[in-house]
């Protein structure tokens, strides 16, 4: 195996609040390597975006911070890194595209203002430089009439246009590592598919690493490489897309896929639901927090955490049941 481009190492991240402390991110570690694409999947509220805005120093303080760990890029950790070289990277080597594009573009600025300003800033180009290289950009993506696009406000296209526009604007200075935060959300299929060829085509053209966030089972089926499974602010289950969707090994992972729709499936069957609720991230349990939802847990469960460690057939898992033999239960 080639050296991981970013290694993170026991990531803790903690945010205050009125309830009481939300230990949002707790323990996580993984590594991405280098033309990967790495799939982080999970319900709202698992710690996905949490654990990347970490890496990216853009936990807001306060009311949250980081408590330990490490993000090592090429040696550096970035979570201690000064402000100033923080911001050098970011943009520049580690590029993010963040979950709703009509929230992160400026709607008081041209799309040529918010595309110049990046190639400006890390790559030095002058104004016109710049424009021409925006020009591209947009072209890349797909925007059609770029030229004349590039002096509109974002009000002026549409969601898929938005996202297409912060992928440009992601890929301006063709960075090592893309973020990907739920970059299909609230787009119709024909648009998301569109989305994911066009991330998959400039990943290749660009040999970048992608970190892909999301909660869509479909789009990690069709695009990653690895996937990371996050419950409750831990990875509970780690492994090559194939292995995961063939063999599931949690008990969270495997109510993941019965909750999704399949084709090879009868239209008359009903589709499984985990039952209950997410636990209360102000006050964990002191076993597995999944135990309360699962049918597969044990005593053990209720009492000490599950350890995150070998799977079969490769991998991670934080699990005390082999579930492939154990009998189901209802869930407490």
């Amino acid at each position: 195996m080639p050296e991981p481009l970013l290694r993170v190492e026991n990531l803790r991240v903690e945010f205050k609040t009125d309830d009481g402390l939300v230990q949002a991110v707790n323990d996580v570690s993984f590594d991405l390597f280098p033309g990967e694409t790495l799939g982080i999947v999970g319900e709202s509220g698992s710690g996905k975006s949490v654990t990347n805005l970490a890496i990216m120093g853009l936990v807001p303080r306060p009311p949250g911070r980081v408590v330990a760990g490490r993000a090592l890029y090429h040696g550096k950790d970035l979570l201690q890194l000064p402000e100033r070289e923080l911001s050098d990277l970011r943009g520049k080597k580690i590029a993010m595209i963040f979950q709703d594009p009509m929230t992160a573009l400026n709607p008081f600025l041209t799309i040529a203002e918010q595309l110049t300003e990046v190639t400006q800033l890390h790559l030095g180009y002058s104004h016109q430089q710049a424009i021409s290289h925006a020009i591209t950009m947009l072209e890349k993506v797909g925007i059609p009439g770029a030229a004349q696009r590039l002096w509109d406000y974002p009000h002026q296209f549409s969601g898929g246009m938005q996202q297409r526009v912060m992928i440009a604007m992601a890929l301006s200075c063709k960075p090592d590592i893309l973020i990907a935060d739920e970059p299909t959300t609230a787009l119709d299929v024909t648009i998301q598919a569109q989305i994911l060829e066009l991330l998959r085509n400039l990943q290749t053209e660009l040999n970048m690493s992608v970190i892909l966030i999301t909660h869509d089972l479909g789009v990690v089926a069709q695009v990653c490489h690895r996937v990371i499974v996050m419950y409750a602010g831990r990875i509970v289950e780690e492994a090559t897309a194939n292995s995961l969707f063939a063999d599931p090994r949690h008990p969270y992972t495997l109510g993941l896929m019965q909750s999704a729709p399949r084709l090879d499936h009868a239209r008359a069957e009903r589709l499984h639901a985990i039952e209950g609720q997410p636990p209360d991230m102000t006050q964990l349990p002191a076993g597995c927090a999944f135990a309360p939802r699962c049918p597969f847990a044990v005593e053990e469960s209720w009492h000490q955490q599950p350890p995150l460690a070998g799977r079969p057939g490769g991998g991670r898992l934080a699990c005390f049941v082999d579930i492939t033999k154990a009998p189901r239960k209802a869930a407490r």
